[in-house]
């Protein structure tokens, strides 16, 4: 183990503002809503990519893994988070054999931090097809670009595979790769985390309840 690795750590500024504060006591019944709210101040103080999130997912046997993606859009019920992946990838794999997963937040310059869990369902495909060709080309190009996740013999085949996939794009814009799945996850438990210099943190606990929302505070 590196010894000088701790104390180069420990001299990284963390939190080290200034920063938004949060009342939880003005903080919207519907954790929905309130993401909605901090979402829409990241955006209007400039965060770098708000909508970049961390998802994780667990295979059949529990074993965990994390990756990260972007946010694709709210569902209607202020409580559902849209993200696009190909079914055959890992974490395809991983939601259809345990359909449940975690997302979460991490904006620094706010030292905001925001989770959500719940059950994922895949929805259906045309939302799927006018997901994949809102995009612009060279995204779709990558769509088509060999198999999500499958091993790359080298970066020889990724630019052969590219050209090729730039082909079938050029001849059928309207084409749209057959694993192309638009996931949505209904949040049953949610958090928001407001980071403090001092380390006073606010973390906001909401726990679905049927059609209604519990909320707390959590020690930091």
């Amino acid at each position: 183990m590196d010894e000088e690795l701790p104390a180069r750590l420990r001299a990284v500024p963390v939190l080290a503002g200034p920063l938004p504060r949060f009342d939880p006591d003005g903080a919207d019944p519907a954790p929905g809503r309130q993401f909605a709210r901090w979402l829409d101040d990241a955006l209007d103080d400039g965060v770098p990519e708000p909508h970049v999130m961390t998802l994780s997912t667990a295979d059949r046997d529990g074993k965990p893994s994390a990756r990260v993606l972007m946010l694709r859009g709210l569902g209607a019920d202020a409580c559902s988070f849209v993200f696009a992946s190909d079914a055959g990838s890992h974490k395809g794999h991983d939601l259809a054999a345990n359909p449940h997963a975690a997302l979460s937040w991490y904006w620094p310059h706010q030292g905001r931090q925001i989770r959500a869990a719940g059950p994922v369902e895949a929805l259906d495909a045309g939302i799927a097809r006018g997901d994949f060709l809102g995009r612009r080309e060279a995204s779709r190009i990558a769509g088509f670009t060999g198999r999500m996740s499958a091993p790359l013999a080298g970066p020889g085949a990724y630019d052969e595979e590219r050209r090729r996939a730039a082909d079938l794009v050029a001849a059928d814009p309207q084409a749209v790769p057959e694993g192309h799945t638009v996931y949505r996850l209904r949040a049953d438990e949610m958090e928001f985390f407001q980071g403090d210099p001092d380390g006073f943190h606010v973390r906001l606990h909401y726990a679905r309840q049927g059609d209604d929302w519990k909320r707390g505070l959590l020690w930091p």
